[in-house]
Formats: C-alpha cells, sequence, structure tokens
C-alpha cells in the first residue's frame, strides 16, 4: 500500500506549467480527462449552432472569439477541433509574420492543416475530404480514382462546369494526391511551395501558386468543393505576434480585409474564428475598418469561471495521483481544500490559467511541508499540511504572487519548458520548406534579439516589396560593421537570379559591410545567370554562403513558438507569466541557443572546442536531471530514471544513476533523503528553494 503523501512526494507536480496547453491544436494534444465540460458550455454551444448554420446553408461567417488572457480561448479552440473534428475540417492559422504574404500564409497553413490525421482516423483529413467529395451523389468517383487521370479532371469538371480557378490543374492536382509518388509534390503544390520546373511537369502545372491572388483563389477552390461534404474552420490565434503595420501597431486590418474578401467573394463553407484577447482587441478595434468589422456575424465572450470549476480543474489534475494511493483520499482535492480558493478568490469568481498556477504553487509547498514533517518526525516538531494554506495563500483581493527575477529554479522550469518543446518541434518538422521564407527570416530575427542584449537589427534590407522579407541586417553593441543576412529556400531559378541582382545592388550601394545567404537548396549551374552572379558575390570574403540545417531550423521555430505564447499571455514558466523581454532575458541566462549550429556559423554563439559530442550529450542529460529535480523539489528516483530515458533514448539506467550521484556528490544540489532505502524506493530532493 502507499500512502497519498509518499505519492505526492514521489510523483511530478500534476499542476506543472510544462503541461499547461497552449498554441497550434494540431501540435499539442488535449487529455480529455482533464477538461471540465461545464467550463465555456455556453461558448461552446453557440459556436456549434454557427457551426450548423454553415453545415446547412454554405454560407461562410465570422465570429470573434474574445476572453482575457488565461480565459482559455486557445485551450477552447483545441476542444472545439476535438468535439466536432466529425463535422468540420480544422485548420490551426499560425500568425502571419509578413501582411504581403497574408493569403498565401494561409493556404500553406490550412493545407498543412488538412494533412493532419483527426483522433480517431487512420488517414489525414485532406484524403478524408476527397473520399466524400461526391461519393454519394456521383458513386463512380472511385473507379475515376484508380482510372485514368484526365477521366477524373473531365467528370470533376463536370459536376462543377464555373467557379473553380484554375480548374484542370486543379482538379489534376487533387488526383495526383492519390498517387503515392506525387502525393508529396501535390501537397507542396496545393500549400504553395516554390518547386522546381521538374516537379512542375510530374504535376502537369505551369507554375507555382506565387500570388496573393492565385492563393485566394486555390482556397476558394478548397471550399467551393468542400460544400459537398463538411466544412472548414479556419481558426485565428495568438494574433499579439502578428505582423506590425507601419506605425508599429499590430496589423489586423490586414486580416479583418483579408475575411471581407472571403465574404465579399463569397467563399462557400468556411466558419472564420478569430480568436483575441480582450485588451487587445479594444486597443486596436479602432483601427479596423467599420465595413470590416461589419463581416462580424457574432462575438463570444469567454466568461471567468465559478469557485466549483475551478475545484473541478483542480480535481481532474488530482485524480491520477488519488487512484494510486491506499487508502483513497476522503477529498477529491487533497492535498488542496476548496476554502483554498475561496480564500484566494472572494469574489467567487477566477480564470482557468490562475486556478492552475495557483494549483501548482500549493501543491509544490505541499512537497515541502511533507519532506520537512517527515525530516522533522523524530523531534516533535509541529508539522503538516494543516499549516500550508496559513503560509501560502496571499490576502483577500492580491494578485497572484510575482518574484522579482528568475532565480535557478525559474532557469530550471524555462529549460524543462524549453526542451518539451524542442523535441516536439522536431518530431514535426522533416524538411526547412516546411517554412517560408518570410517566416524562416521573422524567427531567426527572433531569435537574434534573444541571443545578442542591445543588437540593433533592421528588417527589409532587400529593396524589394517581393523579396524584402526575405532579409534583414543586424550591428550588434561591440562591433562597427553591419551585417546583411538574406534567406530564401525558393527553388525557382528566375527568382533565384532577381534575388542575387537584389543582393548586388545591397553590395553596390553599401547597406551592410558584409551580406551572409542562407540557402540549404541549390543555387543552379555554371550556365544559370543567377548562379553566375551567386558566384561572383558569395564565393569569396567578406561575403559568405551559409548552408543551413535541420536542427537549425529546430531551434528557430521551438523558441519562435515560445514567443508567440508570450505575446498572447500564454506562456508560464513555473509560476510567472512572462513577458517578451523576460522570455528573452531568460533564454539568455539559460543559454538555449549555445549548441544551434546556424548561430555558430554567424558567430552569435559560441560552444566549447574541446568537448566532444558525447561529453555535450552527458552534458544535456545532467542538465535535464538536475532541472527536473529543482523545478519537482522532490521526486522519485525510479520516476526521474524513468523520464531521463524517455527524454533521452539513447542512453541506459545504470549511466543515469551515474550521473544521479555526480550530481548528489560534485554539485550538492540534489541531495538523497533517504539514502539507506533501496533504489526504487528513493527519493531525491532539491536544495534550491523557489
Amino acid at each position: 500500500m502507499t500512502s497519498i503523501d509518499r505519492i505526492i512526494q514521489q510523483e511530478p507536480n500534476p499542476f506543472d506549467a510544462e503541461t499547461f496547453w497552449s498554441g497550434n491544436f494540431w501540435r499539442e494534444d488535449q487529455k480529455p480527462e482533464l477538461t471540465v465540460e461545464s467550463i465555456h458550455d455556453e461558448a461552446v454551444a453557440e459556436i456549434q449552432q454557427i457551426l450548423d448554420l454553415v453545415a446547412t446553408d454554405h454560407r461562410t461567417r465570422t465570429l470573434i472569439l474574445e476572453g482575457e488572457t488565461g480565459s482559455g480561448k486557445t485551450y477552447l479552440l483545441g476542444r472545439l477541433k476535438r468535439k466536432f473534428n466529425n463535422r468540420a475540417f480544422f485548420a490551426y492559422i499560425e500568425p502571419f509574420t509578413d501582411s504581403d504574404y497574408i493569403w498565401r500564409h494561409i493556404l500553406r497553413y490550412t493545407v498543412d492543416s488538412l494533412l493532419e490525421v483527426p483522433a480517431g482516423e487512420t488517414e489525414p483529413q485532406i484524403v478524408l475530404w476527397l473520399k466524400n467529395l461526391w461519393a454519394f451523389k456521383h458513386r463512380g468517383i472511385l473507379d475515376w480514382l484508380r482510372g485514368e487521370r484526365q477521366m477524373f479532371i473531365n467528370n470533376v469538371r463536370a459536376i462543377y462546369p464555373a467557379g473553380i480557378y484554375n480548374a484542370t490543374e486543379f482538379f489534376g492536382v487533387l488526383h495526383d494526391l492519390t498517387n503515392p509518388k506525387l502525393i508529396n509534390i501535390a501537397c507542396e503544390w496545393l500549400r504553395g511551395d516554390d518547386l522546381e520546373e521538374e516537379d512542375l511537369k510530374a504535376l502537369r502545372v505551369q507554375e507555382s501558386i506565387d500570388t496573393e491572388d492565385a492563393a485566394q483563389k486555390i482556397l476558394a477552390n478548397f471550399g467551393r468543393i468542400s460544400a459537398e461534404t463538411r466544412p472548414i474552420i479556419l481558426c485565428f490565434d495568438q494574433l499579439d505576434n502578428i505582423a506590425r503595420s507601419a506605425d508599429g501597431f499590430l496589423d489586423l486590418q490586414s486580416l479583418f480585409s483579408a475575411n471581407s474578401v472571403i465574404h465579399n467573394q463569397k467563399l462557400k463553407n468556411f466558419l472564420v474564428i478569430i480568436s483575441i484577447i480582450t485588451d487587445t482587441w479594444k486597443q486596436n478595434a479602432n483601427r479596423v475598418q467599420p465595413t470590416d468589422k461589419d463581416r462580424i456575424d457574432a462575438t463570444i465572450m469567454l466568461k471567468q469561471i465559478s469557485i466549483d470549476q475551478a475545484a473541478a480543474i483542480w480535481a481532474s489534475r488530482l485524480y491520477r495521483l488519488h487512484h494510486q494511493a491506499t487508502p483513497q483520499p476522503e477529498s477529491s482535492l487533497y492535498p488542496l481544500t476548496r476554502e483554498m480558493l475561496d480564500q484566494k478568490f472572494p469574489g467567487g469568481k477566477t480564470r482557468p490559467r490562475n486556478t492552475l498556477i495557483l494549483g501548482r504553487q500549493l501543491f509544490h509547498e505541499a512537497k515541502r511541508v511533507l519532506m520537512d514533517a517527515e525530516a522533522d518526525s523524530n523531534h516533535g516538531s509541529d508539522s503538516g499540511l494543516s499549516v500550508l494554506q496559513a503560509e501560502l495563500i496571499p490576502p483577500d483581493g492580491e494578485e497572484l504572487p510575482e518574484k522579482s527575477g528568475y532565480n535557478d529554479a525559474g532557469v530550471a522550469a524555462f529549460k524543462l519548458l524549453w526542451w518539451r518543446k524542442f523535441n516536439a518541434t522536431s518530431m514535426r518538422i522533416d524538411r526547412i520548406r516546411q517554412y517560408s521564407s518570410p517566416e524562416l527570416m521573422a524567427m531567426l530575427t527572433e531569435v537574434l534579439q534573444a541571443c545578442v542584449m542591445g543588437v540593433a537589427i533592421q528588417p527589409r534590407l532587400l529593396p524589394s516589396r517581393t523579396y524584402g522579407s526575405y532579409s534583414l541586417s543586424y550591428q550588434t553593441p561591440d562591433s562597427p560593421f553591419r551585417v546583411g543576412v538574406v534567406w530564401s529556400e525558393d527553388q525557382n531559378m528566375v527568382k533565384f537570379f532577381n534575388l542575387m541582382k537584389l543582393c548586388q545592388e545591397v553590395i553596390d550601394q553599401n547597406l551592410c559591410q558584409k551580406l551572409i545567404l542562407i540557402r540549404a537548396e541549390g543555387v543552379g549551374t555554371s550556365s544559370n545567370r543567377g548562379n553566375q552572379l551567386y558566384g561572383e558575390i558569395f564565393t569569396s570574403n567578406p561575403h559568405v554562403h551559409l548552408i543551413p540545417d535541420l536542427t537549425s531550423v529546430y531551434y528557430l521555430a521551438a523558441y519562435h513558438g515560445l514567443v508567440n505564447d508570450a505575446y498572447a499571455g500564454d506562456l508560464i514558466v513555473g509560476d510567472r507569466t512572462p513577458d517578451i523581454a523576460e522570455l528573452e532575458a531568460t533564454a539568455r541566462q539559460a543559454q538555449i541557443f549555445q549548441d544551434c549550429p546556424l548561430l555558430q556559423d554567424l558567430g552569435i554563439t559560441r560552444t566549447a572546442a574541446s568537448a566532444t559530442d558525447n561529453q555535450q550529450q552527458l552534458r544535456y542529460i545532467e542538465d535535464f536531471i538536475l532541472s527536473r529535480v529543482i523545478n519537482q523539489q522532490c521526486i522519485a528516483r525510479q520516476r526521474l530514471i524513468s523520464e531521463t530515458l524517455t527524454q533521452f533514448s539513447h542512453i541506459n539506467e545504470s549511466q543515469i544513476n551515474q550521473l544521479i550521484s555526480h550530481l548528489c556528490q560534485e554539485q550538492g544540489q540534489i541531495k538523497i533523503f533517504d539514502p539507506e532505502a533501496k533504489l526504487d524506493e528513493q527519493l531525491l530532493y532539491s536544495t534550491i528553494h523557489q
């Protein structure tokens, strides 16, 4: 039998910030058992009614999902996807980085989402969409799919004689989605990737989707055809990190203009959900044209939750621990209490995130109290969880406590969050061109700002509306020289030639003293004019060509996710919600970019030359072990070993035990609470108090 108090000491905090859910609902899985159905049930019901209307008359509708920071907007989008994915196709649209590319951005993320596999299905949304397009009205479609490509095109064009942009090529590419040899490049074409001539010929199309007008019309094609199946729900979220207009304000106008086009052009069968923070909307609503705001069909405000609902959140998080205990705790909230919520939120209302942060604080303190009680049990000291409430709960009306800065425990919490984000990112990215060139450059900008305090970055170095967002220049505080950076992964050699001409202009005008081309794609052959210009510019000092690797993109994309969270108020580190300045400072303190190959090539970071790959890996693992123990205050040794094996599959249990021993003996930041106990009964605890 294992008591609940012992389990509390052994297990990770169920309210850990790293388990909080935010961002793209295709990249983070919600756990249904943690959902309290009564929370925001009115909003779910209202959205369901609107979705039913779209499914009935196929008229596109737009709604604003509004709520305070921490009210659960992003979580609700994921919940909607989980609840209604059998009735609609869901697309999560990441914040757009360049207003000039907004339609191509929407198309890219719509297709990316359609390539995702919904829960309970074995095929991606786009295949389910294809299989259901005309299956009931035209039963011969499966025969068409198995037959000649042209027959498929002819039959589908007969069903849609008008209203489809570039119909022959579009339907031909849809057919190619059923061809294992062509499906990858067919998806790349649909999402707007710039393809090589050979790939275009294989798909029998003239050109890539490389204009805003073409992207808008391809998106309209999806809506036109999806009227035969299910609506497409476009979810715009975390809008506090979208592109900014010339005056520095968020460019919400571009988004609402795009939404108006969807309505004015009568794009069919879309439900557009714009999720936005209440304060952000109040500050920017007057910057959106009234005619564009008129296209909003409904505004749904997420309300605060009741204390009963907050208690239900706590109970859902604690259930797994209680289920392991013998005997079962009398209260579903133990070691917490309902009175703690009443005292902290005397008004009877709160927000889901505040509930979770408070739960983490109290549970963490419960661990400390139990450890102290066990250590003092032989000395007759006052102990037990009865002292917890008086120690931790602040007076009525006070905000959740915030510390003046990040101590070692704060950095440990951040590192754990970073590793989780980095690992999740590396699992979903398999090629650099998964991101557009403007996105890659925007992500590099964010990382440069985090790496170098006081760096002066100027966007859009190239004097071109088309290619300006492919470039930037920067100057570090300790350098008199300005460095220009251009990043392009476009495969088309005509575009590459145009890019090289612009690079030459930058050099001729002395807009930077060193120009760096970042490009993993090829640079053409010697007979190509673009290649010739490339040779004249980038094959001798001071200008250089850097070839990025996929690992570097993992770093950029993972940090970009944290930046989105920080701007949206969704980033939780320990008990804090850092803003972008705090995020940058903590990223520097944690040195998370130290081993990013691209940043090393740029000379931004440097790693120890004497460290071998194996030594670096051991350093990562030891750092993870230390951070995990600091973050948890105490944890079962075997639980920590299990987590480490999951995080680093190439190491074995014996090696982990050696690292734990080293941290205990040499570093002194980890102690074994019961060193005489068997290994599988030992507790590890941190000497650093949060």
